[in-house]
């Protein structure tokens, strides 16, 4: 399968809690839902197309306790992102021991980089992580990410997680498709092109 990132970031690169207040106030955030009035038909779309490619979920133990605690609830077997989310295998990558009560999900143990490389030969489309900051940071240190979905929103929060922080491994990323939606959210998907290229200009 092939490994899928899809995040919502703000322009200044912050990816906390752009759901809603109170998804994560961690160091005192409280910008959370910044994305809410961005949301269209356009928005609609791409996630329903992303979600249609879907054949497991990868995520961080934050988003997997968002999404558990929303998910389980819409049960319109018609509806297209429920369905696979509910249906489809989640794999949930935590440092604890959390109670994993949503129907096919497990915890990934041992070496994360090397289960989730493991899981990345099972047969199938994509591997999906959705959100999940902190776990999108071990994929980039490991270059287990074969394509980043980013939402951009014309947003600027001046604090917050960042999605790419000081410190990461540098890489070049090639652009494969861009798209504005109808409220000025600008989605890109990238894919790695390997490392860092310099020159000048003298």
């Amino acid at each position: 399968m092939r490994l899928t990132v899809t995040t919502f970031i703000t322009l200044d690169g912050v990816y906390q809690a752009p759901g809603g207040p109170g998804e994560d106030e961690e160091g005192g955030f409280q910008h959370g839902g910044w994305s809410f009035p961005y949301a269209d038909a356009d928005f609609g779309a791409a996630m329903v197309g992303w979600f249609s490619h879907a054949d497991a979920f990868l995520l961080g133990r934050k988003t997997y306790d968002i999404f558990a605690s929303h998910w389980p609830k819409v049960t319109d077997s018609s509806d297209p992102i429920a369905s696979r989310l509910n249906a489809l295998p989640k794999y949930v990558v935590s440092r604890g021991q959390p109670l994993l009560d949503w129907e096919n999900s497990r915890l990934v143990t041992g070496d994360v980089p090397a289960e989730i490389a493991r899981l990345k030969r099972e047969p199938g489309d994509e591997l999906q992580v959705h959100g999940s900051g902190n776990l999108v940071h071990t994929l980039i240190r490991h270059g287990l990410a074969d394509e980043y979905r980013l939402l951009v929103y014309p947003v600027l929060l001046g604090t917050g997680k960042r999605l790419f922080p000081d410190g990461d491994i540098g890489a070049a990323l090639r652009l494969v498709d861009s798209k504005p939606t109808g409220t000025g959210v600008q989605i890109m998907v990238y894919e790695p092109a390997g490392p860092l290229q310099y020159g000048s200009f003298a």
